[in-house]
């Protein structure tokens, strides 16, 4: 089962949310309906970037890295590897940041 590694992001209140999860799709639902702490404010969340994993570890780490990091580093990363970006919306939102 692959684990995923995403960064949420709000135009509501201009966040972002770094979790893991393995099952991302079911994820965002609950997030979107207000079931999720944090992000109970700011719906809708949008995916903006994520990384699949073999290894639930593996997620984890990623996760806890990118949650030390600031908004600034947050972004200069996902920028880094734009590869893992969504789609180009995503793209179009860092890059009004950088």
């Amino acid at each position: 089962m692959p684990y995923s590694t995403y960064v949420l992001y709000s135009r509501i209140i201009k966040k972002f949310y770094v979790g893991y999860t393995g099952n991302l799709p079911k994820r965002m639902e609950q997030y979107n309906m207000g079931q999720a702490g944090f992000t109970s404010v700011g719906a809708p969340w949008k995916v903006i970037w994520f990384k699949e994993f073999n290894s639930k570890l593996e997620a984890i780490n990623l996760e806890q890295k990118l949650k030390n990091l600031t908004r600034r580093r947050k972004v200069k990363f996902m920028l880094k590897y734009q590869k893992y970006l969504y789609n180009e919306a995503a793209l179009n939102i860092l890059n009004g940041m950088s």
